[in-house]
């Protein structure tokens, strides 16, 4: 049995142990074996894709199909797919330089990896942390959020389905149980959440020495400048922010637009809205907010604003009625230059509220930026080589998407991360490979001179 509920510490660690026992019993596994291993998840994916996108509607109260088609079932699909075709070359020692001998780095596994994902895009973290340990050898075992359980109980039996208990285990819990998950003595350990939840997780690995890569969040800017095509701009900025109506780690926080441009934002906003979400309460492409807790918290941020005086522009062209039977759903909000204490500009937004803040110049939108935490992503849009440039150099996020948003987190060839307080370490492509696997240098000495 490859899922344990309502798990105790000693009940984790039992599973820890045979899978550790188990992996140093055999030889480390082939590329045929991990390849084998991976075409698995494949299978999973494919044949129970609607249960997938079924169990996630249920967790949200409703959740935009196509989305969670494209997210949870197509995603994680391709970086399985990539990661089979590219693992042959991630394998092969790493020729270095030796003044004397021959050097080389070899990439072995690391034993057991723990994977500790979100609520918001669950299937894809679970695939595609379980493409990168697998990948590199490694067993894993993986707590999903207990905010989704319908979800993560689905995974749950689809990983008993094709996996032993001592290959990958799924742990079924609440928060008690992260708290035991995230104490054990790991190989590594991937967690994905909340900064102020990463930071215990990090005091609860440190008691072992578990390295960790923590994939946090942030409020990640966007950046029109005076050069951009501005429509598609304002549009790929607003759609960005509405995918799975704002709650991805990397969705647009807020917008920087030229003082003089503001209204024109507004106006484009309103058409975009208007065009791809005609009807938002009914539409099954506008999905709702994961709990009441959440609605609350938005409705809260909503709410302190209006009574600061702040304009709150609603992005709702039918001018539907949220109020019963909308299954915490929100409408679309433009906060136009919110003030710096609020707690939408404090906290990470995780919904469909997107502050505008106005600028006169770019270095100070730059000073803005670096006088806060740094953030998970950032978004440029412009046709200014040396003001992109100047983006670049003197900002610091975890990745960039240049005249777009979110696309470099679903790049396979990139790593995926953040920096300071929206995390640390990567993963993804290559760099998940070499996440969990140990790079051990190896020096073969040049024989002597007769």
């Amino acid at each position: 049995m490859s899922a344990i509920e309502h798990s105790t510490s000693c009940e984790i660690r039992t599973v820890l142990e045979k899978q550790r026992s188990a992996f140093l019993a055999s030889e480390p596994w082939t590329l045929e074996q991990r390849c084998e291993l991976l075409d698995r998840a494949i299978g999973l994916l494919v044949s129970h894709e609607q249960a997938i996108i079924d169990a996630l509607t249920a967790d949200f109260g409703h959740r935009s199909p196509s989305f969670s088609r494209g997210s949870e079932v197509l995603s994680p699909l391709a970086t399985l797919h990539q990661t089979k075709a590219e693992l042959a070359e991630w394998m092969r020692p790493e020729q270095r330089h030796a003044k004397a001998g021959e050097a080389w780095v070899q990439y072995q596994p690391l034993g057991v990896v723990g994977i500790v994902t979100a609520w918001n895009v669950p299937g894809y973290m679970v695939f595609s942390g379980l493409a990168g340990a697998l990948a590199a050898g490694n067993r894993v075992m993986i707590k999903p959020s207990e905010f989704t359980p319908h979800t993560s109980a689905l995974i749950a039996r689809l990983i008993r389905s094709v996996y032993a208990e001592e290959e990958v285990a799924v742990v079924l819990g609440g928060a008690q149980v992260g708290q035991a998950f995230c104490g054990q003595p790991f190989d590594h350990l991937l967690f994905t959440g909340a900064t102020s939840i990463g930071k215990h997780v990090l005091r609860a690995a440190a008691e072992n020495l578990v390295p960790v890569t923590l994939e946090l969040g942030g409020k990640s800017p966007t950046i029109i400048s005076r050069t951009a095509d501005f429509k598609d701009a304002v549009a790929k900025t607003v759609i960005g922010k509405l995918l799975n109506a704002g709650q991805l780690c990397v969705a647009p926080d807020y917008v920087f637009v030229p003082q003089e441009s503001v209204e024109a934002f507004v106006a484009v906003a309103k058409a975009v809205v208007a065009r791809f979400f005609p009807m938002l309460k009914d539409n099954p492409e506008y999905t709702s907010i994961i709990n009441a807790r959440h609605f609350e918290r938005l409705q809260g941020y909503l709410s302190e604003a209006r009574e600061a005086g702040v304009e709150l522009i609603e992005l709702n062209a039918a001018g539907e009625d949220f109020g019963e039977g909308a299954r915490n759903k929100i409408v679309p909000t433009l906060l136009r230059d919110p003030g710096n204490d609020l707690q939408v500009m404090q906290d990470e937004i995780f919904g469909p509220l997107l502050p505008i803040k106005p600028y006169d110049t770019l270095n100070e939108v730059i000073a803005f930026i670096n006088a806060r935490p740094r953030p998970l992503a950032l978004y440029y849009f412009g046709n200014d080589a040396a003001e992109e440039a100047q983006v670049l150099t003197r900002t610091c996020s975890g990745g960039v998407t240049l005249n777009g948003v979110l696309s470099h987190a679903s790049t396979e060839g990139l790593p995926f991360g953040g920096v300071g307080q929206s995390g640390m370490g990567a993963y993804h492509g290559i760099d998940g490979f070499r996440t969990f696997s140990h790079a051990k240098a190896v020096l073969r000495t040049a024989p002597n001179p007769a």
